[in-house]
């Protein structure tokens, strides 16, 4: 599936569909979802260790969370506690882009970004 083209995200239902062009996939995983989550990232040169999604989001998802840089809260992450957090595809997407090259050095995958939300989505 090619990287550049834009998803729009949608959850409706008990499921999560995402758009890719005019193509619906339900094929998002999980599993693959939370191992991209507990990922290792790039390094952090300034707080030093290696950026995880956790780093700034938390182990609990169901809990706020802080960025490390602005001391800024974080929303909890599971849809759970916030069904309304990804409803907004422009503002998840702007999200992903900003959050994937801060933690990984590089812009998530359209795959990578259904797999996470599907993880969100199972908290």
């Amino acid at each position: 599936m090619s990287t550049n083209l834009r998803v729009a995200i949608l959850l409706a239902g008990s499921g999560l569909i995402w758009l890719v062009g005019n193509a619906v996939s339900e094929a998002a995983d999980a599993s693959v979802g939370e191992r991209l989550w507990r990922q290792a990232g790039i390094e952090d040169p300034e707080k030093g260790g290696i950026r995880h999604c956790a780093t700034c989001h938390g182990q609990d998802l169901r809990q706020p969370g802080q960025h490390i840089q602005t001391g800024k809260q974080i929303d909890p992450m599971a849809y759970s506690m916030a069904s309304n957090r990804y409803g907004d595809a422009e503002k998840t997407e702007k999200w992903f882009l900003r959050n994937c090259k801060w933690t990984f050095g590089r812009a998530c995958s359209e795959s990578e970004k259904a797999d996470l939300l599907t993880y969100l989505k199972s908290l």
